[in-house]
């Protein structure tokens, strides 16, 4: 039974560290990495407390932002007192947080109990999300934004209420902010960069709540493994934020697009074939 027992966590911890890498490289492209996160786990039988682990180990993506942007943070932070500009674009992520703040904890039960146990689900939102990206991508729209900290109020509100169509899982919350920027008005690479900035609130906000929601029943052992996913999604997320910006100015998101039919499609077949 030891044996046994010494094989299932050696598993488990093999789960944790795929789908904490899962995380990190999906967290900021527009694919849904809960979404992802989710079939992954379901295929591999992988089950957490609460589904605890598969919003904690978000953290470990926005320290990896935390790390990358750690100078322009820390003089962002510094221009405050001084700077009207720096004010405008803190109080426009604050003002773009509100929406998914309110919802989230309005809607915390029903997101974790019934969507987040929704497979078939995802895979609906990651093909209809990936053909809305591919739409968006290939849109003839005017940019008027080019600098994330030149977004005015409204267009933060704007890209708020559309962040909170990420709590159906599959739909993705990058995917969510990058297409209401672009339809509002912002060019693919500020687009991109607000929804950086917007998640590290957001994710922390989610990782602080859910956490006291489930801190009566996840035990040591839990935490172990959420640790594990966390340094897993911290690395994996650190390659994605240096190139994305890059990525995205030259090529667009065309192919997060595809990606994202393509994965809906396996997994809505894989659903149907062996549960």
């Amino acid at each position: 039974m030891a044996w046994k027992d010494s094989k299932l966590e050696e598993q488990t911890i093999i789960n944790a560290v795929l789908l904490g890498l899962l995380e990190g490289m999906t967290e900021f492209v527009p694919v849904s990495s809960t979404g992802h996160i989710l079939l992954a786990g379901h295929f591999l039988g992988f089950n957490s407390t609460g589904k605890s682990f598969e919003v904690l180990i978000q953290l470990g993506a926005i320290l990896a932002i935390l790390s990358v942007y750690f100078t322009r943070l820390w003089k962002l932070a510094l221009a405050l007192p001084s700077d009207r500009r720096a004010r405008s674009f803190i109080a426009g992520i604050l003002l773009a947080f509100l929406p998914a703040a309110i919802i989230g904890v309005m809607a915390h039960g029903i997101i974790k109990t019934v969507l987040f146990e929704s497979p078939m689900l995802i895979c609906i939102m990651l093909v209809l999300g990936g053909l809305v990206l591919l739409w968006v991508d290939r849109a003839d729209l005017e940019p008027k934004y080019s600098d994330a900290m030149d977004f005015p109020p409204s267009l933060c509100l704007k890209i708020g209420f559309f962040q909170c169509l990420a709590m159906i899982p599959g739909t993705s919350r990058s995917g969510a902010t990058i297409v209401g920027a672009l339809l509002f008005g912002a060019d693919k690479r500020s687009a991109a960069e607000f929804s950086f900035f917007l998640a590290m609130p957001t994710m922390v906000g989610a990782f602080t709540y859910d956490l006291y929601k489930n801190r009566d029943i996840l035990s040591a052992d839990d935490l172990s493994i959420i640790g594990v996913g966390f340094i897993a999604a911290f690395i994996a997320a650190v390659f994605v934020v240096r190139g994305l910006l890059t990525y995205v100015s030259r090529h667009g998101y065309g192919v997060f697009g595809w990606w994202r039919i393509a994965v809906g499609l396996v997994g809505f077949v894989a659903l149907m074939t062996i549960g």
